[in-house]
C-alpha cells in the first residue's frame, strides 16, 4: 500500500510539472510575439478561425461618431447592455496611452454596468472594449490575448492597426 501511494505522488508531480511547464510556455510565448501587422502566431490564428463572432459581429450596432487625434473613423457599438452604459456617457473625449504594446487604453469617469455580459471572446484589432477590474476603454490595434470575463467587447472602429497604434486622443459621440 505504502509504495501505491508513492507511485501515485510521483505520476501528480509529474503531471502537475508538465501542467506547469505547458501554461509557463504559452504565457511567455504571448509575450515574446512582436508587435507587427500579423501578430498572432500560427496557433492563434487557427484558434481565432475556430472562435465564434466577437460581440460585435453577432450583435445589431449602434453608429457613433469617432475621431482619432483629428480624423473622423468608422466605428460602431454592439447591443450588449454594457456598451449602452458606455454610450450613456458619451460625449467623451479621452487620452490614450499603450498599453502592452497591444492597445491603447484610457480612464472612463465611472465604471460601466457589466450585468448581462455575453460570453468572453478574444479581442480583435479595431475592437473597442472595457476592462471590468480597472473600469477603462481599451482600443486593440493588435490582437488581444485569449478571452476573459473581465474584458467586454463593445464595439469596433474600421481603422489600420498603424493610425489605432499610434492615436493619442479619441472622442466619441452618439451618431445623429
Amino acid at each position: 500500500m505504502h509504495s501505491s501511494v508513492r507511485r501515485g505522488l510521483v505520476r501528480f508531480a509529474a503531471a502537475a510539472a508538465l501542467l506547469l511547464a505547458v501554461t509557463a510556455c504559452s504565457g511567455d510565448a504571448q509575450e515574446a510575439t512582436p508587435a507587427s501587422a500579423s501578430s498572432a502566431s500560427p496557433g492563434q490564428r487557427e484558434t481565432a478561425a475556430s472562435t465564434p463572432p466577437s460581440t460585435s459581429e453577432r450583435s445589431t450596432p449602434m453608429d457613433i461618431r469617432v475621431t482619432l487625434d483629428g480624423r473622423p473613423v468608422d466605428a460602431a457599438l454592439n447591443d450588449s447592455p454594457a456598451a449602452g452604459d458606455f454610450a450613456e456617457l458619451l460625449p467623451l473625449t479621452l487620452d490614450l496611452e499603450d498599453f502592452h504594446g497591444t492597445e491603447r487604453v484610457a480612464d472612463l469617469p465611472r465604471k460601466l454596468d457589466t450585468s448581462g455580459a455575453p460570453e468572453p471572446t478574444a479581442a480583435k484589432i479595431g475592437d473597442i472594449a472595457y476592462y471590468a477590474p480597472w473600469g477603462n476603454l481599451a482600443l486593440f490595434y493588435q490582437d488581444g490575448p485569449a478571452a476573459s470575463a473581465d474584458l467586454l467587447i463593445l464595439g469596433h472602429l474600421d481603422v489600420s492597426a498603424a493610425q489605432l497604434g499610434q492615436a493619442e486622443r479619441i472622442t466619441i459621440e452618439a451618431a445623429s
